[in-house]
């Protein structure tokens, strides 16, 4: 049974003073494009830092798999902070792992329905919150329609009845046909986004531990979802921020939620959408997320089309009303 720890450990290697990062295909999230957690797992495999910790990431491009990626690394006290860049040396995102403020630890609930602080947003390679939303803004400028988007009407949605949100084959998270992969079944309602889901073996550490890899994909795939549901859109996650706060022990059950009310427009831009996230192993609170979507134009007439080879016509409609009729 290959291991999503093995499987990130294989993909790197030493080039010099830096790293060479070669993502495994079974890491998809879009498409050709790695998931955001998956990426985030990776910086937190290599700071190897006792929770509660922070691990965030700045996604300013796609991330490609299977392509040699130059991983440069660098530590100052307690704080690691990461640069992947491209064959062409375009920075694809900037990470960072940092010990949990104790106040911001403290402030998570230790149970369901707890109250809590968010996770505070990281300063990733010396820049300000403002200098960072800048350069992720300018580097999807080319990518991101200036229409407004098309949220999934609120009347047809029912308080007390569930509905799945579409799956793929090869998705990192939702895949039904990813090995390697959560195999995880999200579903929404008027209310919130969630999932539970049973940790599978390869997400086993030696320690008996839940693989982190897990709670990261699972909060950044929620996001995803809130996101879409907000806009009637597809696009990216572009500022991940999750705070581990315990380790999770592999067999309990983890539960993702997201509020839906709780997602809010950054600024004055109705494509870029602000939410919150939380994880859940039985019923303590394990890890907690503020993650960034925005609406990447023509994304959802993609992703339609494949989804609709293998999900039902309704259950991506309530998603993506104005692409999938």
């Amino acid at each position: 049974m290959t291991t999503i720890d093995a499987t990130l450990r294989h993909a790197l290697e030493v080039s010099g003073h830096d790293l060479i990062l070669t993502l495994d295909p079974a890491l998809q999230g879009l498409p050709e494009t790695a998931h955001g957690g998956s990426v985030l797992a990776v910086f937190d495999a290599l700071a190897d830092a006792p929770a509660p910790r922070e691990v965030s990431g700045i996604y300013r491009r796609r991330v490609p798999l299977g392509t040699p990626l130059t991983l440069q690394r660098r530590r100052a006290d307690s704080t690691h902070t990461f640069v992947l860049s491209d064959p062409s040396s375009n920075v694809l995102v900037d990470g960072r792992v940092a010990p949990l403020a104790a106040d911001a630890n403290d402030a998570a609930p230790s149970r369901a329905g707890g109250g809590g602080a968010a996770p505070r947003r990281p300063v990733l390679s010396g820049l300000t919150r403002r200098e960072a939303a800048e350069s992720v803004s300018r580097a999807v400028a080319s990518v991101v329609d200036e229409g407004p988007p098309h949220p999934h009407p609120p009347d047809e949605d029912d308080d007390a009845r569930p509905y799945l949100l579409p799956i793929s084959r090869a998705c990192f998270a939702c895949g039904t046909d990813n090995e390697l992969g959560l195999r995880v079944q999200l579903e929404f309602d008027a209310k919130v986004v969630r999932g539970t889901w049973q940790p599978r073996t390869s997400f086993r550490r030696a320690d008996g531990s839940l693989a982190p890899a897990a709670l990261t994909t699972l909060l950044d795939e929620a996001a995803f979802w809130l996101g879409a549901l907000a806009t009637g859109e597809s696009g990216m996650t572009t500022e991940l921020r999750v705070s581990l706060h315990r380790p999770a022990p592999f067999g309990a059950r983890v539960t993702v939620t997201g509020a839906r009310a709780a997602v809010r427009p950054r600024g004055d831009d109705p494509r870029y959408r602000e939410t919150d996230v939380v994880a859940l192993a039985d019923g303590a609170v394990v890890a907690t997320a503020r993650i960034t979507f925005v609406v990447v134009r023509g994304a959802a007439r993609r992703l339609v089309a494949g989804m609709l080879a293998m999900n039902d016509p309704a259950c991506v409609r309530r998603v993506f009303p104005a692409y999938a009729r």
